[in-house]
């Protein structure tokens, strides 16, 4: 089998591509995760001083349902806000997560996942030149905005495949 990115039937071919890139991401995060037990989900490092699985689910959702609604152009409605909570804590660290299983993590980035679709098959090639406020006064075109989305989602991907590992390694000590 080889890797490949398939624009998506009924998108714009540009949007299509750069959306593929957030779909394939995606892809991969769940399968990082799959059968991942409630503790090591909630494990936050050998030290205790990251943030855990749950955490960075839960970050990357948020974060991705700013982004359909900049896309939008639109504020997020109260209740999701409440629904998915903030971004960022009071200080400024990503929020605690503790004791949420796998399902309801994943089952609500799906939803973000499945609105995030439906802004991309109504953007047109020419809408990714579109400037959108991003976050603290900063601007950023829908294009950057797309890419972004599955950049940062490989980023955390990057600690979730550390946390795995120091799990695995503190399981197998004792």
């Amino acid at each position: 089998m080889h890797h490949d990115l398939k624009p998506v039937p009924g998108m714009a071919p540009i949007v299509g591509l750069l959306y593929a890139t957030v779909e394939d991401t995606y892809r991969r995060l769940k399968q990082r995760v799959k059968g991942m037990s409630q503790e090591e989900l909630d494990y936050k490092g050998p030290f205790g001083d990251l943030n855990s699985t749950g955490q960075l689910i839960r970050h990357l959702a948020v974060v991705d349902l700013h982004w359909v609604y900049r896309l939008r152009g639109e504020p997020v409605p109260r209740d999701l806000q409440e629904a998915y909570g903030p971004m960022f804590d009071r200080q400024g660290k990503i929020p605690a997560v503790s004791g949420v299983p796998l399902e309801e993590l994943l089952e609500s980035y799906d939803r973000v996942q499945t609105w995030f679709r439906d802004v991309c098959l109504g953007l047109t090639d020419d809408d990714l030149d579109r400037v959108v406020d991003y976050e603290d006064g900063k601007t950023a075109t829908i294009r950057w905005g797309i890419w972004h989305i599955a950049d940062h989602s490989r980023y955390h991907q990057a600690q979730i495949a550390w946390l795995r590992k120091w799990w695995r390694q503190g399981r197998n000590k004792g």
